[in-house]
């Protein structure tokens, strides 16, 4: 691995959740949309094959993709099942789209995906009039009927999920009359901002903290141009890669700063972390900037559980930041972190304690106790870190070899490939 300063100007993948939403609304409008920075990981390109399979024309000509929808209400039953891979995101928002068509849909997914939690969309679809045989506990294989014309419903998010927020708004586009959801926590917006810029009759209402959101049916969706910003998730590892490596001074171009995704900014900052908003810009109703980050030392905080949807993700290389702060870094309320690519808290607490760190699991969180800024001992000649197959515990335990003193092995690095193939290549890159 690299161990010199991350000197450079560089651009992450596009946002992994906003390719998803464009391919998606790409196909069910009518014409041509055009989308350029897609992010071109599997788990995007596991949403592309099944918007072919039922019946759109996706294509990437040069560095644009060229999506013919067939318009809302004109999915075609695929032929066979749709594979997701490891996308959980796919799943969930094309379980969604399909509830409200009078097709039949069989998913299927890789070992890991298949572990993953489906009952809470199957719940709320099953209640629009879609149907379901899934595999013992709600799990993948399995095969959907929707229904058409579908029951629009008023649906409270038991739990803080923006993909089960959008499965039920993009059911709702093809079901007549109004479909509402309540979300007692706010999540990430993504799908509100794209159905607007498509066309959507869309209203959101926010009372008591809660918000309402309400989405008119068979809706005639545009054909759009997008331009797909920069992935906060991936910039992620080099906020913390350059915050943590003395001498470091990185620009990273063209990061979507949507506030429902940014939380990690917010808490690099309270730590210490010296992050300058650069060309501050909004393009495609997203805001998005390019940042400046310079190596500065970091203290330890008491992270609010209020700002866990809007950096989820980002917990595994936030744990990496704490182990080389000045003090104590505490987070809880992170029950959702046990039910991703792998339990994330147990995972990467073994994975920082394999690299030297000073870290103690509780039930919703994990305590860290930093160097100070001295590196890490790292893993040296040692058993390599375990990932589970996760990404974005290889791609945290990678920014944490960097800031070691004796380099952190790793057991698999091919599960980045689901969310930035070029991560190694770029990291080598900006640190040479």
């Amino acid at each position: 691995m690299p161990s010199g300063p991350l000197r450079a100007r560089i651009r992450v993948p596009g946002d992994k959740s906003i390719s998803h939403r464009a391919l998606m609304l790409g196909a069910l409008a009518v014409g041509e949309t055009r989308a350029t920075g897609l992010l071109e990981g599997e788990d995007v390109l596991a949403t592309a094959a099944a918007m072919r399979a039922m019946g759109a024309q996706v294509e990437k000509r040069g560095d644009t993709w060229h999506i013919d929808g067939v318009g809302v209400g004109g999915l075609l039953q695929p032929a066979q099942a749709l594979d997701m891979g490891n996308s959980g995101t796919s799943t969930r928002l094309l379980m969604g789209l399909v509830a409200s068509h009078g097709i039949t849909a069989a998913f299927t997914g890789d070992a890991s995906l298949s572990k993953r939690p489906m009952g809470r969309v199957i719940e709320p679809l099953s209640r629009m009039g879609a149907s379901f045989t899934s595999s013992p506990g709600g799990t993948l294989p399995l095969m959907m009927e929707g229904l058409c014309p579908a029951v629009p419903i008023e649906y409270r998010l038991p739990v803080a999920s923006a993909q089960v927020k959008s499965a039920v708004l993009l059911a709702g586009l093809n079901t007549p009359g109004i479909t509402t959801v309540i979300e007692p926590v706010p999540t990430r917006d993504h799908s509100e901002r794209m159905l607007r810029g498509f066309g959507a009759e869309l209203e959101i209402e926010e009372t008591g903290g809660e918000r309402a959101i309400r989405i008119r049916g068979e809706a005639d969706l545009r054909p759009q141009t997008i331009e797909v910003p920069g992935d906060p998730s991936s910039a992620a590892f080099f906020l913390v890669a350059a915050s943590v490596v003395e001498g470091s001074d990185l620009v990273i171009e063209n990061v979507g700063l949507n506030p429902t995704r940014a939380g990690l900014v917010l808490v690099l900052r309270q730590m210490g972390a010296s992050i300058e908003e650069l060309d501050a810009r909004e393009v495609g109703g997203e805001p998005v900037a390019d940042l400046r980050v310079r190596h500065a030392p970091l203290t330890g905080i008491d992270v609010d559980p209020a700002i866990a949807p809007s950096m989820i993700d980002e917990f595994p290389v936030l744990f990496v930041a704490a182990a080389l702060a000045q003090g104590t870094t505490r987070t809880s309320g992170l029950e959702e972190l046990r039910v991703k690519e792998s339990d994330r808290l147990a995972a990467m607490a073994a994975a920082l304690a394999a690299a030297g760190a000073r870290v103690e699991e509780t039930a919703d969180g994990l305590v860290i106790e930093g160097t100070g800024g001295a590196p890490l001992s790292g893993t040296g000649d040692g058993s390599p870190i375990v990932t589970h197959l996760d990404h974005r515990i290889a791609m945290a335990m990678a920014v944490a070899g960097l800031a070691s003193s004796g380099g952190v092995a790793i057991d698999d690095t091919r599960p980045i490939a689901t969310s930035f193939p070029d991560f190694e290549a770029l990291l080598e890159s900006a640190a040479r």
